[in-house]
């Protein structure tokens, strides 16, 4: 690269995935985490493991909001 021009980085997300495999959701957070390593070939990659990030961090919070919903009505 030549000097003066600017490099424009592309997120990785992989930090984001590994939580949402950990805490939210176990499949997405998985598929969304070699899509964040695949970010260094291609910038789709980086699109498709944010999305992959945001519906599985939305599914682990509808899951934990049913959950807490059936302990107080089942308890």
């Amino acid at each position: 690269m030549e000097r003066g021009q600017s490099h424009d980085e592309i997120p990785s997300y992989c930090g984001w995935s590994i939580f949402t495999a950990l805490c939210c959701c176990l499949p997405l957070g998985i598929v969304a985490l070699i899509y964040s390593h695949k970010v260094i070939s291609t910038a789709d990659a980086s699109s498709t493991a944010k999305t992959l990030n945001i519906m599985g961090l939305v599914c682990g919070i509808i899951l934990l909001i049913l959950l807490v919903f059936c302990v107080k009505v089942f308890s």
